[in-house]
């Protein structure tokens, strides 16, 4: 029996239909993974906004808490009455990064103007389990922004690299802002309860 000969056309047919196939898993790959990770990090924001709001929820307890207690303190209040108002409104990942960090810094004031000025309020019961929620509230933020900083990060690494890159630009996939600290963030907050 003899063995029939492959025509230099047909090979050059299989040839290309392998390379197409090998591109075509390839590329199905390449997709559902730069897809995971994009709603990793999508995830991982929500998670971010859960912690931030679960802070935001506990804030008009601890003002109503020292409210009463701290009657020269109004330009506090009004601070943090209006970084929850500007929390609430933000609608971008930068918009509610922005706020946050508002909110973090009228918050801080807040719980350093109870510490100093009003001690017996500071060991009130209410007020110091409000306070602690609020610290454990910031520690579970800073992990959390610390994850999605991660996360992005793997992302864009993923979305910059060569062959990713290319179809990454081609689903329209580009890269994703990272959290980033407010200028000024590396100094010591200034606390001046005269103003």
């Amino acid at each position: 029996m003899q063995k029939k000969k492959l025509s230099p056309l047909a090979i050059t047919w299989i040839v290309i239909a392998a390379v197409a196939v090998i591109v075509g898993i390839y590329s199905i790959s390449t997709y559902n993974s730069l897809q995971k990770q994009n709603q990793a990090v999508e995830a991982q924001w929500s998670q971010v906004e859960n912690v931030m709001q679960r802070r935001a929820d506990l804030v008009p307890n601890l003002v109503s808490a020292v409210k009463g207690s701290m009657k020269h303190e109004d330009k506090i209040f009004g601070t943090i009455a209006k970084a929850r108002e500007n929390y609430n409104k933000a609608d971008t990942t930068t918009a509610k990064a922005k706020a946050d960090d508002q909110l973090n810094s009228s918050v801080g004031t807040l719980v350093s103007v109870i510490q100093e000025q009003y001690p017996t309020l500071a060991s009130n019961e209410n007020v110091q389990t409000l306070m602690t929620q609020l610290e454990g509230s910031e520690n579970r933020i800073s992990v959390e922004r610390k994850r999605y900083i991660e996360d992005v990060r793997d992302y864009n690494q993923s979305v910059v690299t060569f062959p990713k890159n290319l179809f990454a630009s081609m689903m329209g996939l580009g890269q994703k802002p990272t959290f980033k600290a407010n200028p000024g963030a590396d100094q010591v907050p200034k606390v001046n309860l005269g103003d």
